[in-house]
């Protein structure tokens, strides 16, 4: 009734040690034997077995046995029959996540053969269903049409805007200062890696700014590299900027795929990466402002056409600046984040993304250090050019009028 859509989180790679598969913990002893203390069980053969015995975690995780569908066709088209299952009446859920999902089997050929038949299993289910994979670095050869329909997006976004606005790595492990306000290789990284995929996988691609294996993107606004069993969880806390969170925020609901945002991160919510990245949601303790933010924004992204489906041009030229339209034949929309310390004044070539030589374009949202604005305001084309005043770590979102 609410228009919402719900995807499932397949992982298809491993199961739990715990699972009834296995049983390693003897949970399911009085149903079908687990295959970890029965030779004779139906699912032994669901598993990589070892020389002494003992079975195959995926990268040697005791708690993630390794699913063996490469040599158990009973496995296989178990996995078939799951994915049809609950993308159909009556669950009728709306498609899949994929975990690992290019670690499934061990070869590349077989990989590709699976997924292959999965695909056309679930769309012969559901032809709607969305068919989503966790990847890391090229998955051009998965993106062809007959297997995934996008990736959660690393390369293309999460990776080059953390760099970009922190100089601090997904994992909060790595700093690179020489990174952070660097426009060239932002738009560089940004240029290859959108290019590596097809336009509607880019259309759909999850952009998260944070999620349940990095660390939360508002602590990377502190600019310090940590972990949770080194420098303590209130550590992570400590010095955040928020006003670049919403920086990256705006680029993030203005920008090409879909925006996906981890629980927590709209009520302000901290912390180093796995585990300390799934502190609870702070029930009746939320930033009320960033709450209302996200949402204002997510309206505006709906609202506007261009910001859903319209092209994308970078109009920067300088460190620090980040300004791109969105724009389509309907409407033109110009946004600019300014992620340096001092204020500036620049100009910028507006007529580029189609908008009239003399004219006016419509502020919808301005975001600064302490807080942010949505009161309407219209500023001036001349020449093809406009002209913005960007305070210290703010964001402007207008359109053409």
């Amino acid at each position: 009734k609410r228009g919402m859509r719900v995807i499932l989180d397949g992982v298809f790679n491993h199961c739990g040690g715990f699972h009834k598969w296995l049983d390693r913990e003897e949970v399911y002893k009085y149903q079908k034997k687990g295959a970890y203390y029965c030779k004779q069980s139906p699912y032994h053969d669901y598993f990589y077995w070892k020389e002494d015995g003992s079975y195959e975690g995926w990268w040697d995780y005791p708690n993630h046995p390794k699913l063996n569908m490469e040599n158990c066709s009973a496995l296989y088209w178990e996995i078939m029959r799951i994915g049809q299952k609950w993308v159909s009446p009556p669950y009728n859920a709306d498609g899949w996540r994929l975990d690992v999902a290019a670690d499934v089997g061990k070869s590349e050929e077989f990989n590709h053969k699976f997924w292959h038949d999965f695909r056309s299993a679930v769309k012969k289910a559901n032809p709607e269903a969305l068919i989503l994979a966790e990847h890391y670095g090229d998955a051009e050869a998965w993106l062809r049409g007959d297997q995934w329909d996008g990736v959660m997006n690393y390369d293309a976004f999460m990776e080059p805007v953390s760099w970009y606005f922190t100089g601090i790595s997904k994992h909060s492990t790595e700093s690179r200062p020489d990174l952070k306000n660097n426009n060239a290789v932002f738009w560089d990284t940004i240029r290859y890696q959108m290019g590596r995929m097809p336009a509607q996988a880019a259309g759909v691609a999850m952009n998260e700014l944070s999620n349940h294996d990095h660390s939360r993107f508002l602590t990377r606004t502190n600019g310090r590299t940590g972990r949770l069993h080194t420098d303590g969880a209130q550590a992570a806390n400590r010095g955040v900027n928020k006003a670049m969170f919403r920086e990256a925020v705006l680029l993030q609901m203005t920008w090409p795929g879909a925006p996906t945002v981890y629980y927590g991160d709209e009520a302000g919510v901290t912390g180093w990466t796995d585990p300390d990245n799934r502190r609870p949601f702070p029930w009746n303790r939320e930033d009320d402002e960033l709450v209302q933010y996200h949402k204002i924004l997510i309206g505006l992204r709906k609202e506007h056409i261009s910001l859903r489906k319209g092209s994308l041009k970078p109009l920067d030229t300088e460190n620090g600046i980040l300004a791109y339209g969105r724009f389509c034949e309907e409407e033109r929309c110009l946004i600019v984040c300014n992620n340096r310390e001092e204020a500036v004044q620049i100009s910028l070539p507006v007529w580029q993304i189609g908008v009239q030589s003399w004219g006016k374009m419509e502020v919808l949202l301005k975001t600064k250090e302490m807080d942010y604005f949505t009161e309407k305001e219209l500023l001036s084309v001349e020449k093809g050019m406009i002209q913005l005043e960007m305070p210290p770590h703010s964001g402007i979102l207008m359109k053409e009028v």
